[in-house]
This record gives C-alpha cells, sequence and structure tokens, in this order.
C-alpha cells in the first residue's frame, strides 16, 4: 500500500497552490500510521462501500480503497476533486477503478448524488461542520449503517457522551437517535498539516437495527433543541413556551419536570415526543 507522507502532501500541495484554510476546515494528514489506524478502527469489510468526506488531497482515500468494495469521495473543492483520481491512479492503479469522485457540498448530499449507495463513512472531518454532516448523511442515506470519523477531541466527547455527563447535549441525543456510538482513540496534532490548535478523537457508530420510535424526527429534535437551550433550567421551565400543559405532557410521558435536559436519553425524550 503507497500512502502520502510529509513530502508527497507538501508537494501535491504546492502543485495545485493550495494554503489549506480553516473556512473549509483544512488540516491534511500526512502520516501514513494515522490512516492506518483509522482504517482498522473502521473495522471494513471487503463488501463495504465506503464515504469519505472531504478526501482532500488522498490521504486517507489511499488507506480505504484497498480494504473495501468501493469508495465514494466527497469533495467541495474543484482542484482537490479533480486532482484526487490522479493521484491514487498514481500511487495505487489496482484499485484506482473503486474511486468515485463526488464535487459536492457534503451538507447538500443526497442518494441522486451518488452513483452507489454507501455502506459506512469513513471520514477526517473539518472541524466546524463535524456534527452537522454526521447528523445529515445518516438521516440522508439509510444504507450507511456504521461510520467511523475524526473530528475536534471536545466534539468526540460530546458525540458519544451518555445522560448525566456534563458535556451531554444536542449532539449526544441526536446522534443517538440513529446510532449507538462510542469514542475509538485519541489523535494527536502532529499527524496534521497544518497543526491544528487541537487533538483529535475517533468516534464509531453502528446504526441501530431498527429505528427507536416512529415518532417524528423533527418534532423529536425540537424539543431536544428546546431542552438544552438554557442548560440549566428544569424541563419545566423549557418547555414551557412549547405547550400548555407541561406537567401533563411531563408526567403522562413517565418524565419528572424537575429534570434538566442532560439527565434524559434519547429514550425520554422519545417518550415526552410522543404523547
Amino acid at each position: 500500500m503507497s500512502l502520502l507522507g510529509p513530502a508527497e502532501v507538501r508537494r501535491l500541495a504546492a502543485e495545485l497552490d493550495i494554503r489549506p484554510t480553516k473556512k473549509l476546515g483544512q488540516n491534511f494528514v500526512h502520516d501514513p500510521n494515522t490512516v492506518r489506524k483509522i482504517v482498522t478502527a473502521a473495522e471494513l469489510t471487503e463488501d463495504d462501500v465506503v464515504l469519505e468526506v472531504g478526501p482532500g488531497l488522498g490521504s486517507l482515500t489511499l488507506a480505504l480503497l484497498p480494504s473495501a468494495s468501493q469508495v465514494v469521495a466527497v469533495e467541495i473543492d474543484p482542484p482537490l476533486a479533480r486532482r484526487l483520481p490522479q493521484t491514487v491512479q498514481e500511487m495505487d492503479p489496482e484499485n484506482a477503478h473503486k474511486l468515485h469522485v463526488v464535487l459536492k457540498d457534503a451538507m447538500k448530499v443526497t442518494q441522486e448524488d451518488l452513483p452507489v449507495q454507501p455502506t459506512a463513512i469513513v471520514a477526517n472531518l473539518p472541524y466546524n461542520v463535524a456534527v452537522p454532516v454526521v447528523l445529515h448523511l445518516l438521516a440522508e442515506l439509510p444504507s450507511l449503517q456504521k461510520g467511523l470519523v475524526m473530528v475536534q477531541a471536545e466534539v468526540a466527547d460530546r458525540m458519544a457522551a451518555k445522560p448525566g455527563n456534563k458535556i451531554y447535549g444536542v449532539p449526544s441525543v441526536k446522534l443517538a437517535w440513529y446510532a449507538e456510538a462510542k469514542k475509538a482513540g485519541a489523535i494527536g496534532k502532529n499527524v496534521f498539516w497544518p497543526a491544528p490548535n487541537v487533538d483529535s478523537g475517533l468516534v464509531s457508530f453502528q446504526r441501530h437495527e431498527k429505528p427507536l420510535s416512529t415518532v417524528d424526527r423533527s418534532k423529536l429534535f425540537k424539543i431536544v433543541d428546546a431542552a438544552f437551550a438554557q442548560r440549566r433550567k428544569t424541563l419545566r421551565a423549557a418547555l414551557k413556551a412549547h405547550t400548555a400543559n407541561v406537567d401533563g405532557l411531563l408526567e403522562k410521558a413517565g418524565v419528572d419536570p424537575q429534570l434538566r435536559g442532560e439527565q434524559l436519553s434519547v429514550i425520554d425524550f422519545i417518550r415526552i415526543a410522543e404523547v
């Protein structure tokens, strides 16, 4: 397996006259051991179709191709999207036929935009949009069954947090609606170019075999947003503006109105939405 190291990353960036931007959250991985670690942690099978968001110069893409049936790389930056197939052909011609590149904003991707339906997402996600991207893709792509994403360490903690934890919040609950999430490792700053100001973390998730409920997702998410809008408020106070009979609703749902949002599981929120 031929992978990109620091010299190759800088050579490609110079060739394309690319200067990584904070706006696009571009921090390119230049450490082969890190991308190998990510692919191993993703537990892919030879039948998996992998969705990679923001492949950049192709560091992770090259590590994914030998381990998957196909890789669909969604890239928002046109020069990077155009160069990726050439890089793969140069570095790993044997697996180049597995790659599909889609020039698109991941936040706008739908099933119709993809040549094949992915079963797994494996990606180094831009820090500023990591959670919205994951939630959007899980909503739009029912074929996605599992994932492993690299995000800011603090975001990784929030995504995998459980009720009762101080960092448990909106991302924790909304991801739990779709999947069971857990931390899958830590990544230091020095494996990136340019090095970010914060450490990164890996989060893995497995979609629930069956939906947790048939309740309307948008209704559920509105309740979650309201419950965490002011963390110190009890549910009674937080939901007061959204319904006339808060106590009756919560009593029927079997939820104590004196609790705060951070103390409720996704199942508790579902019970509230259902009534």
